[in-house]
């Protein structure tokens, strides 16, 4: 009688577990369907005319649905059952809605709903990431004050190096269309050139203080952050070596007024060695290798 109940329990305990996963998989499409009308809504009304008019308050709304809904996955993914799960899927998906909740907010103070429209779609893909790829296994979280910050820290680094990146492909495209004598229409209510790459030095110089700060906590209190003495793998390796092109870009344009390609090159280097250092070594370790 106790075996069949124990049986009865463990059966309905698994259609509990089914059930949570399938809701799971409907909210990360429904997720994915909301970013992905909301991009084809700012594509038409932002990219198919040279419009400059500012952004509506409900867009503002419509946007920040799909990003609470987001929020609430990733929190429910990363932080389930009092553990830590980060695996691949999740850091990009992570990275992905960090982005653009930096645009979201960034719209209240700076015309930015245009680029918007080129970092929705990309979303709506992460938005999807953690069904697709395999998740890290569980890591002990206790909510340490020290491995919270190292953690939040190091993710909003990750963002703004990220928009870092498509910024200066952005304006690198624009550039060479203006030299060429034609910048198409939807092109034409981006701010000038100047200002956009003072906004990306300003988001360069945001990042390069927190990336500061997370390998700081990383390596000067790594025991008390992760549990273990610091060791110099590839990730601290790539991490630092990051770190070192970001800093000397930014003294390039204090002293030198790096601009231009030479901007883009080492955004574009610093920011391939930040993916290096955890997203790359991760996708090798759980996709390519199957390792956690």
């Amino acid at each position: 009688m106790a075996a069949a109940r124990t049986g009865e329990a463990s059966h309905a305990c698994g259609k509990l577990v089914f059930v949570d996963y399938e809701l799971r998989i409907l909210l990360h499409l429904i997720t994915a369907a909301l970013y992905g009308v909301l991009a084809l809504y700012f594509w038409r009304t932002r990219w198919g005319t040279a419009t400059t008019a500012a952004s509506p308050g409900w867009e503002r709304l419509a946007l920040a649905v799909p990003l609470a809904l987001h929020a609430e996955l990733l929190y429910a993914t990363i932080f389930a059952g009092g553990t830590l799960h980060l695996g691949v899927g999740d850091a990009i998906s992570l990275i992905a809605w960090l982005t653009l909740a930096v645009y979201w907010i960034g719209d209240f103070f700076y015309p930015l709903e245009g680029l918007q429209a080129l970092v929705i779609p990309g979303v709506a893909l992460a938005a999807l990431l953690p069904l697709a790829l395999p998740g890290s296994p569980a890591v002990a979280y206790t909510g340490m004050p020290a491995f919270t910050a190292h953690f939040v820290v190091a993710m909003l680094a990750y963002s703004l190096f990220t928009i870092a990146s498509l910024h200066v492909l952005l304006m690198a495209y624009i550039e060479r269309r203006l030299r060429a004598g034609a910048l198409p229409a939807p092109l034409q209510h981006l701010p000038p050139l100047l200002a956009m790459e003072q906004m990306l030095f300003r988001i360069i110089g945001a990042g390069f203080v927190l990336l500061t700060l997370a390998l700081a906590s990383g390596i000067l209190f790594s025991e008390e952050v992760f549990g273990k003495p610091l060791r110099f793998n590839h990730k601290t390796v790539f991490g630092i070596a990051s770190w070192v092109i970001f800093g000397l870009l930014l003294a390039g344009r204090a002293l030198r007024g790096w601009r231009g390609r030479v901007a883009t090159r080492w955004t574009l280097a610093g920011f391939l060695l930040l993916v290096l250092a955890y997203v790359g070594s991760k996708f090798v370790l759980e996709v390519i290798l199957g390792r956690g």
